[in-house]
């Protein structure tokens, strides 16, 4: 959701990646909570971290507690930051009770995007 909802917001201002200590294909309900706002994700995927370790990153931003403490060191002057966000995830099963979970994830990350926006110059 976070990689979707850059994108959208500050367009071709950032090169944008979206990569994970455990990646996996993107749930069901993300992308439908995302559709819900017009960004299509349903192509998007969460690739593994090493491959973005030495590939020049600038910044990293990590947006839950368990991604913050198995985030590899990233070699050079990078600007990391740590958004604490609750996971929506508790399963692959398509239960929409869940959605709103999804909801309030994406909210948050939207308005931790564009707080991270403004301050960007």
């Amino acid at each position: 959701m976070a990689e979707g909802l850059l994108r959208d917001i500050a367009g071709d201002r950032f090169e944008v990646f979206s990569a994970g200590t455990h990646p996996s294909i993107v749930h069901p309900n993300a992308i439908a909570v995302m559709e819900e706002i017009g960004i299509d994700i349903s192509g998007h995927s969460s690739d593994g971290i090493d491959g973005y370790i030495s590939a020049g990153m600038d910044t990293v931003i990590t947006v839950c507690d368990s991604a913050n403490q198995s985030c590899p060191v990233f070699p050079g002057d990078i600007n990391r930051m740590h958004w604490s966000i609750s996971d929506p995830f508790s399963g692959w099963d398509l239960n929409p009770d869940q959605l709103d979970s999804f909801r309030e994830c994406r909210e948050t990350i939207r308005e931790r995007i564009k707080e991270y926006i403004s301050h960007s110059g």
